[in-house]
């Protein structure tokens, strides 16, 4: 079964999803065409629909019967983002070795490598980052990937991101940083302040204020987060 795929290493699991993939198109290269565009609109929802669920075997099914990873559903949703949304690792991997678009954006203006860096999903953001991802991309609130990757503490997917060269500095539609998130929407734990960390030995501009004027190193003092204050000072913040 495909799906025991799932439980391999990674680097295993992409050798051995590729040869699936090459066994899938080639199939698919002398397979009948669907008898309808009805028939095609079922395959390719069926495609979207075994994504969401992770159900490799049923993508790679749909795969055989001329479904579409161009195809949406109703929400805008390609296959690639529908298994982003679940952190389904072996199915994002068989469609981006595939050729899904990883930019490609839902109603809701995530694509699969905008919603694997805001839930922190590494392994997706990094099969993202080799297939393409666009680092200026943004979400419906301005921010890139790594916005929210810092807001939410994702240590991991943050050290991910500056190491791909995602803009530090990008500025979101509430006139914040990544850095400025980290400190006024994270919680001074250990996690942040680690993230701080990263965010200035990236070269983060540590005296970038928010649309108020008040600085990152003015935020950490309000708030009481002496480590930061401490990290912030010491690269300079006034």
């Amino acid at each position: 079964m495909i799906a025991d795929l799932a439980r391999l290493p990674l680097r295993a699991m992409h050798f051995a999803l590729v040869m699936c993939l090459a066994s899938a198109a080639l199939a698919q290269q002398y397979a009948p065409p669907p008898a309808s565009a009805a028939a095609a609109r079922e395959a390719d929802l069926a495609l979207i629909a075994a994504a969401d669920k992770g159900d490799l075997d049923g993508v790679a099914k749909a795969m055989r019967a001329g479904a579409s990873i161009r195809a949406t559903d109703a929400h805008g949703r390609n296959a690639v983002l529908a298994a982003a949304y679940g952190n389904h690792v072996p199915v994002a991997l068989l469609l981006m070795a595939a050729g899904s678009d990883v930019n490609a954006k839902d109603d809701q203006e995530n694509s699969a490598f905008l919603i694997a860096g805001a839930e922190g999903y590494t392994d997706i953001v990094r099969l993202a980052l080799r297939s393409g991802a666009d680092l200026k991309s943004t979400n419906r609130y301005g921010g890139t990937a790594l916005t929210p990757a810092a807001h939410h503490g994702h240590v991991d997917t943050v050290r991910e991101l500056i190491k791909a060269g995602v803009p530090v500095d990008h500025v979101n539609k509430l006139g914040w940083t990544a850095l400025l998130e980290a400190i006024v929407l994270g919680d001074g734990s250990t996690k942040y302040n680690e993230i701080v960390r990263m965010l200035v030995a990236g070269k983060a501009d540590v005296n970038l204020a928010d649309r108020d004027g008040v600085t990152p190193l003015a935020h950490a003092k309000k708030k009481g987060y002496a480590d930061i204050v401490k990290t912030l000072e010491e690269a300079g913040a006034k």
